[in-house]
Parts: C-alpha cells; structure tokens; sequence
C-alpha cells in the first residue's frame, strides 16, 4: 500500500548518536502504549494532551479485552489474539490493572442466541477456546447471575478486563521511567515543514522540534485531516459509562448481556456499559454538538446511572444499593469499516495515524508495531490491512 511503502522509504534521521525525536499527540491509552515501546526503542520521546492522560475515549471505555465473534474477518481476528495474549506480558512486566478470567454474553433474542452459536463455532475453529454453556453451568461460573432466558451463554475464557486509566498512567509512568517527556495541558495546534518533511510540532506552549509525529487523538475526527491530509471516515458515537463505589466481590467475569455490560475490577468497583448510544432526536442532538465528556448537568447523568443499575439488578441482584461514583460520556473512535487506521500519511509521510476499534484490546500490539515501524522505518506487514490509505467500507457488526 502507498502509506506503508511511504513509510518504508523515511529516513531515521536521528541517526547512530542522536535519537529520533517523536511527538506522541494524545495520552490516551494507546498513545501511551506507543510512548511506551517508542521509549523503549531508544527515540526521544515528547508526549503531549490537550487536558490530561486517559481524559477521553480512555476514561469513557468499557476496557474489555477480547477477540470475540465481532473480529471480523479472521485476519483481524488474529491480531486481536496476538494483542491479547501480548496484553498478559505486559501485565506481569508493569504490574497493570487487569482482572482476567474469561467473559459471558448472550442476547434475548433466540434467532440471535442461534446466530451466536454459529459464531462462537467459528471462533473455535479459529483457536478461540470459546463455547456456549448452559444456563446451569452459567450459574455456576457466575453465582450471583440471574439468567430466565436463553437456555445459553458464550463463554470465552481468553477475555479480560482493564481499568484504563490506570494501565495508560502506568505505561506512560514507565515511558517517563525510559527517558520520555509528558506535556500536559499542551494542545496540538499545527505542524512546521520544511521541503515537506517535518521540522516542528506546534503546541500551545510552543514548537516542539520533531522528526515524527503520532496523531494518537482518538475520536477527535479532524486533526487526522488538518494536520496529516489523511480523511479517516468515523460513525464516531457515544456511550454512557458508569463506576460504582468499591463493592464486595460480586462478578468473575465480563458480562456482556442485553441491554447492559458489567465487570468488576480488583479493587471492587464494577463498570457498567451502556453500549446504544444516545436517541436521535434533536434535544439530545444539541446536548451532544460539543461533544462532551461529562453530562452537563449532575440529575442528567444520575438518571441515567439509574436506568444502568436497575437493568444491571435484573441480572445481578446483588447490585441493588451500590452507589454510582462516576458517570462517563465515552466517545469511541469507530472507523466506519470497524478496523483501526494505522500508519504514515501519504501526503506528509513523518506524519502517523493510530486510530482505534477497539483500541483497550489492540493498545499492546499497536504500540509495538507502530514504535516499530517508526523507528525502523521498516514496515509491519500485519498492519498491512489497516493502512489510512484503503478504500473504507460502512460496514456494521456492533
């Protein structure tokens, strides 16, 4: 493709004695991935955030970890495999707040419960170690779960869940640990080119001098355009993220059922995902213009915490009376074909894009591969399928 051969033919101008000098623009989880490896590789590292680290699509994200029956096709299935089973070393390597132990998902619908059987099939045919339980054997594994209908559940034991903010301040800790800077309020403004090759990054606390630029920005749908030329179609949308107050242990693993998601983490808050996004009516069209992250007023967001913990109660009794700490607007970054857009702009080839679906699961693998290729200049072919340069195609499977 033309960004990887783009890629390919950089230059590493930092050269055997002066390192290679990187902004990583946004302190998200998977710029903080990327930080982290591009540290580890020896470049100088420069990160900077408009507000602070994990204060978007990380902070408002359900964080499960998985390659479930909606990684299609299998090619980017595999990658998703590898990130998972990449995300348990580096878990033990920086001691990141994982909590593993497999997920549970079914729908109430039976013709969906007979199309999640055929997908689960697949899944093991695949190397998934996934299959579908019985409601008793259900029962079993989750003890407080109530379950009246279907008769049964994907179980899949490879899954996980993380607590994101905490995983992106430990890897960008341990990027700092490796010699990198953090900046933070500094907001991207623009780019310095001479002979269109970067020079500078322009931030609002002034040029920083750069070789490479990481657009790590999430669901920010411009900058990918205004900074790097490069059009990254999204259906970017949102979804209510709520954390309870620390509990006693109540869940083992993800729950991923109609209408609600739940995990628990270690230190005993449980996350619930409300995952359908907002009505499309022109009052909450309005609400939403700008974007936020935080509903804007304190009733609004208590109302919908409790429609999450009354759906959350008719699977989980034991639920009732846990206390809401936070409510989180999350706006996921969703390229409209549901793969991630990774590499080098054509147009200004110091320039890379990592946008993510689903960026939790893929943060391990992408921040490896993409430290690679930008300090190599040598490029991954498992990131071959997902360069910005593809023909993108609406296709929907969440």
């Amino acid at each position: 493709m033309l960004a990887a051969a783009t890629l390919a033919a950089c230059d590493t101008r930092g050269g055997p004695t002066a390192p290679l000098r990187i902004v990583v623009a946004g302190a998200g989880i998977i710029g903080a991935s990327i930080a982290f490896h591009l540290a580890k590789a020896g470049a100088a590292v420069t990160i900077i955030d408009k507000e602070r680290p994990a204060s978007h699509a990380s902070r408002g994200t359900f964080a499960w970890i998985n390659a479930t029956w909606a990684k299609q096709p299998r090619s980017y299935h595999a990658f998703s495999q590898a990130s998972v089973a990449y995300w348990h070393e580096l878990h033990q390597a920086l001691d990141l707040p994982v909590r593993w132990g497999g997920s549970l998902e079914w729908f109430d619908d039976a013709a969906r419960q007979a199309t999640l059987a055929t997908q689960i099939a697949e899944q093991v045919s695949w190397g998934e170690p996934a299959r579908m339980v019985s409601t008793p054997e259900l029962t079993v594994l989750e003890p407080g779960v109530r379950i009246e209908s279907p008769a049964s559940a994907a179980y899949s034991p490879n899954d996980g869940a993380a607590d994101p903010v905490v995983t992106t301040q430990k890897l960008l800790a341990a990027a700092v640990a490796l010699g990198a800077s953090l900046n933070y309020p500094t907001e991207l403004v623009d780019v310095a080119l001479s002979n269109g090759r970067l020079v500078s990054v322009l931030t609002s606390a002034g040029p920083i001098p750069a070789d490479r630029l990481v657009l790590a920005t999430g669901a920010a749908v411009d900058l990918p355009e205004r900074i790097a030329g490069i059009n990254v179609p999204q259906r970017s949308t949102p979804g209510v993220i709520a954390i309870t107050a620390p509990a006693p242990r109540l869940l083992q693993h993800v729950i991923a059922a109609p209408g609600i998601h739940m995990h628990q983490r270690d230190d005993g808050r449980i996350v619930l995902g409300e995952q359908d996004g907002a009505p499309q009516d022109e009052a909450h069209a309005l609400r939403l213009q700008e974007r936020p992250d935080d509903f804007p007023d304190p009733a609004i967001a208590a109302q919908h915490a409790a429609r999450m913990l009354a759906g959350a109660e008719n699977i989980l009794p034991a639920i009732a009376g846990v206390k809401i700490e936070h409510v989180y607007i999350g706006w996921r970054p969703l390229p409209i074909d549901g793969h991630p857009v990774i590499g080098a702009s054509a147009e200004r080839p110091d320039i890379y894009v990592a946008v993510m679906h689903s960026g939790v699961t893929l943060a391990p693998i992408v921040g490896r591969l993409a430290a690679q290729e930008l300090t190599t200049g040598v490029a991954a072919d498992r990131l071959s399928d997902y360069r910005p340069d593809r023909v993108f195609e609406d296709i929907r499977r969440y």
